[in-house]
């Protein structure tokens, strides 16, 4: 049997190599012995946005392995930032940033289809972390953006609601509702 640090470091060749395909189903078999193993995580993280960025992943790959050897909270600095990373990957559509054919659906999930999955997980925390790596979650109402953006902060994704806020509140114009969430994310601080 091999072990997880030899499959680690296979991984880790493969991901250098940029043979995303294979390090990303090495971290994979890592994450299903261990589905908190941080170096797993990130890796399969990488590895999908190396099919997508070759430069951007190899340089966070580069930035974590300096960081995870230097400071006790790498694991926490990568996490941030790779919710970051993937909250500007959601596709919110109509209003926001158009129509449906133009976000790409067939590259993601809708949101009903997304809230179903919560349903069947029995956590929204365990359903998101499943799919937040590889598939995008189609938003297409404001209300589906506040009910989103309440769930990640209930979740303990206070960052990435954050961000998510940031980027998109003034697509919504002058809304009271969405302008409440603030006071969600500052009340979710305490």
């Amino acid at each position: 049997m091999t072990s997880k640090k030899t499959l680690l470091k296979r991984a880790e060749e493969q991901f250098l190599r940029k043979d995303y395909d294979n390090a990303l189903k090495i971290y994979s078999l890592l994450l299903r012995d261990d589905p908190q193993m941080p170096d797993a995580r990130v890796g399969v993280f990488l590895s999908d946005m190396g099919m997508e960025s070759d430069e951007d992943a190899q340089a966070l790959f580069d930035y974590y392995q300096i960081i995870k050897e230097s400071n006790e909270d790498a694991e926490k600095i990568i996490d941030e930032l790779m919710q970051t990373i993937y909250a500007t990957r959601v596709v919110i559509q109509e209003e926001i940033l158009g129509s449906l054919e133009e976000a790409g659906l067939e590259e993601g999930i809708r949101y009903s289809d997304f809230i179903r999955l919560v349903e069947e997980k029995g956590s929204f925390k365990e359903a998101f972390e499943d799919i937040m790596f590889s598939t995008r979650v189609v938003i297409r109402t404001r209300e589906e953006f506040i009910d989103f953006i309440e769930r990640l902060v209930g979740a303990g994704y206070r960052e990435m609601a954050a961000t998510y806020l940031d980027t998109l509140a003034e697509s919504f114009g002058p809304d009271q509702e969405i302008y409440a969430l603030y006071h969600l994310l500052k009340d979710s601080e305490s």
